[in-house]
């Protein structure tokens, strides 16, 4: 019995050989033309998104997943990852930008006002991710993994996030806080404190919820002494060492670009651009003629440092696929769920907009930058999210789980 055991071959991971050929180039020609064009830093961005779409895809690193499982089945291993990354990457990230150590240069974090934007936008992208079955970096993730339904939600992300830019001085000019940093409000050291204090309840709490109703909690370091070198290239990794990657991300982005990983800023720049192509006179909207805004509008995408992370992810989730043998476009999708995920899509582009990013730009950039808004953002996102799986069974999705 022994013998014929060890007879059996090990099994080596299938490689989907051309798609990977085909992202390997187009990630070292893009990197090389970034580096001629533009500069070396935009180069190395595009890379640092590669380096996020492997780390989510190999992880299936997804909030819309975890707060659903957390919401429908009280296990909350995902969701705790996810508050274990934001508080690593905010010990660097809140003393740095308060000015606790001298750098020789300034970096701007995610700050954002907390106001009736933040509050209804969050909700509505709570509701979208979970209609649509990503947030913004799941989007593009899975999208670079082949999905076609996550496609169409990019689709209705881009056009939600445009149509935002549209509205947004209208909702900017709704009742508003001044922006609340908790870096200049307790110190550095004060507000990382401060930060990491309230992502320590928030994690207790997921963990005393979940032993409640499981009598155990499932550990956040598992798989992590399984892990092995081919692991690395062929998946699936742990999800901590996924955060630690996504945590180095963040933080790499902030020391090359002077400002947090963002997402969603670089759907809306697609919308413009594309509705501009048409004939909507988008340069005439209040948003884009803010200099700044003007500007991206006028330069090609691969100047602006969000579309090229963007592109970067994609490709990366793409190079992870085929590396995994698991690159293949899934296409048979009920006509309802097509509906959800163009739903879904609008709904998180718009709400995004509104609440100042998504739970990347908002959520995680945001609360590891010390902004009040991150917080607020978490609450009520996780609120629509539950609004969002209400509504998932009306379009064939699974939503609450009878007990």
């Amino acid at each position: 019995m022994t013998t014929a055991i060890l007879d059996i071959p090990l099994r080596k991971p299938r490689i989907d050989l051309p798609p990977l050929l085909t992202v390997s180039v187009a990630l070292l020609a893009g990197a090389i033309a970034l580096a001629l064009i533009v500069s070396v830093t935009q180069a190395l961005l595009f890379l640092t998104g590669g380096l996020l779409g492997l780390a989510l895809y190999q992880a299936s690193f997804g909030f819309t997943g975890g707060w659903r499982r957390f919401a429908t089945e009280q296990r909350s291993r995902s969701m705790r990852a996810q508050f274990i990354m934001i508080g690593l990457t905010a010990i660097i990230f809140i003393p740095l930008m308060s000015g606790s150590f001298d750098m020789g240069r300034t970096f701007a974090g995610a700050w954002a006002p907390v106001g009736v934007s933040v509050v209804f936008g969050a909700f509505l992208f709570g509701a979208g991710m979970q209609l649509g079955g990503g947030c913004g970096s799941g989007t593009l993730f899975t999208v670079g993994g082949g999905s076609a339904r996550m496609l169409v939600t990019l689709l209705g992300f881009i056009t939600g996030a445009t149509i935002g830019t549209w509205h947004l001085p209208f909702w900017l000019a709704l009742p508003s806080m001044p922006i609340v940093r908790l870096g200049d409000t307790f110190g550095g050291m004060g507000g990382t404190l401060v930060t990491l204090a309230g992502l320590a309840i928030i994690i207790a709490f997921l963990a005393f919820v979940e032993k409640r109703r499981h009598g155990s909690v499932e550990s956040v370091f598992s798989g992590l002494r399984d892990f092995k070198p081919s692991n690395f290239l062929h998946g699936p990794w742990p999800l901590i060492f996924a955060a630690l990657v996504l945590a180095l991300g963040n933080v790499l982005t902030l020391f090359l670009a002077g400002h947090t990983w963002s997402v969603t800023y670089g759907f809306g720049l697609w919308g413009a651009k594309a509705f501009e192509a048409i004939g909507i006179p988008v340069s005439d909207w209040a948003f884009w003629k803010i200099p700044a805004q003007a500007n991206a509008l006028r330069q090609s995408v691969i100047y602006d440092v969000t579309s090229v992370m963007n592109f970067g992810i994609i490709l990366g989730a793409a190079l992870a696929a085929a590396l995994a043998g698991k690159f293949a476009p899934k296409v048979k999708v009920p006509l309802l769920s097509w509906v959800a995920a163009i739903l879904g899509g609008l709904l998180m582009g718009y709400g995004a907009r509104l609440s100042f990013g998504c739970n990347i730009g908002a959520l995680f950039s945001g609360i590891a930058s010390g902004s009040l808004h991150g917080w607020v953002w978490l609450v009520m996102a996780y609120l629509g999210s539950l609004g969002g799986i209400l509504a998932r069974p009306f379009f064939g999705l699974n939503g609450f789980k009878k007990s």
